[in-house]
């Protein structure tokens, strides 16, 4: 997910798409304990998208960058 798209969410939004990714990074984990077809390319694709997410939920929590909380 690009970093324009996350920024023009509501924060309510980021925040469901952050409880969706880190599902599916814990459905994708646990594939991979017990099979061996799991893409270690998409698992660290959703590492960053989360990791993304958060920042800017945090940067609004700290009204950092301009940006307001929506």
């Amino acid at each position: 997910m690009k970093i324009e798209e996350i920024r023009g969410k509501t924060d309510s939004e980021l925040a469901y798409e952050l409880d969706q990714l880190g599902k599916e990074l814990f459905g994708l984990r646990f594939k991979m304990a017990t099979e061996t077809s799991a893409n270690p390319a998409r698992i660290r694709e959703l590492r960053r998208s989360i990791a993304r997410v958060e920042t800017v939920l945090e940067e609004r929590r700290k009204r950092i960058r301009g940006q307001e909380p929506r």
